[in-house]
């Protein structure tokens, strides 16, 4: 199969993790099973028939409406299903279609729910960490052996770095950036640096717009959560990493 086919498969197949990931992000932080019962519309509580069920285009079809009510449906879930085929696509084109695509495919997925679910409730769950480090302790030396140890040290610097800064500042850094930031250390192993770098500037950025729309005061009490731009920075540490360590390297050593 070539690569293009491959990225195709991937991201129809990406759609359909995508939906799962929409079930993942609703009930897991209401400690509801993601198993039981089947989709239903959040308004009248009607199951959701298959054929409505597939992804993007049964959003599309019934126009953003429940079949049964008619009641709106929210746009994130098709929005959802369509980032998680591109992730999946193009981490396939990335790596090509073999054993490298796994490390940064299940890293990509593991991130689509942390945003979520820190975007709604401000929490990046332990379930969702401890299921990554072991997904990472799992693959990286499966696909990865020469690397374990670099993957080691990343994921222990970067959980370090963010332990501290959540010890002096800690209104503005929770425990779950901290178990994030390793958990992304241990997929991305070297190339875990530009994806906190880029974190850290996305962040501080929308802080300053924030701060200059609302005033320092009132900005400050937005919360706004720092998962997503961890999540962000995991995706430019997947795509481009190792290509902005490599440039670094060459230009300042």
């Amino acid at each position: 199969m070539s690569t293009a086919a491959a990225a195709v498969v991937a991201a129809i197949a990406g759609a359909l993790i995508g939906s799962f990931l929409n079930v993942v992000a609703y009930r897991m932080p209401r400690r509801e099973s993601l198993v039981r019962p089947g989709s239903r519309c959040p308004t009248c509580g009607s199951p959701i028939k298959p054929y409505d069920n597939v992804p993007v285009l049964g959003w599309l079809l019934l126009r953003g409406r429940c079949r049964a009510c008619g009641a709106p449906v929210s746009a994130r879930y098709p929005v959802v299903e369509a980032v998680t085929a591109l992730l999946w696509a193009g981490v396939v084109l990335r790596f090509g279609a073999d054993s490298d695509v796994w490390l940064p495919l299940v890293f990509v997925t593991l991130l689509v729910p942390v945003t979520l679910i820190d975007l709604d409730f401000h929490i990046i769950p332990n379930t969702l960490m401890i299921a990554g480090a072991v997904a990472a302790l799992a693959l990286v030396p499966a696909f990865e052996s020469g690397d374990v140890v670099e993957h080691l040290i990343a994921g222990a610097a970067a959980l370090a770095f963010f332990l501290i800064a959540a010890v002096a500042y800690p209104a503005g850094m929770g425990m779950g950036d901290v178990k994030l930031a390793g958990v992304m250390g241990l997929f991305l192993g070297r190339a875990v640096a530009p994806a906190i770098f880029t974190a850290l500037i996305a962040g501080t950025l929308v802080g300053v717009v924030i701060i200059a729309r609302f005033g320092a005061a009132e900005g400050r009490k937005k919360g706004i959560p720092f998962g997503p731009w961890l999540a962000l920075g995991g995706v430019v540490g997947v795509f481009a990493g190792d290509a902005l360590v490599d440039w670094y390297l060459d230009t300042f050593t």
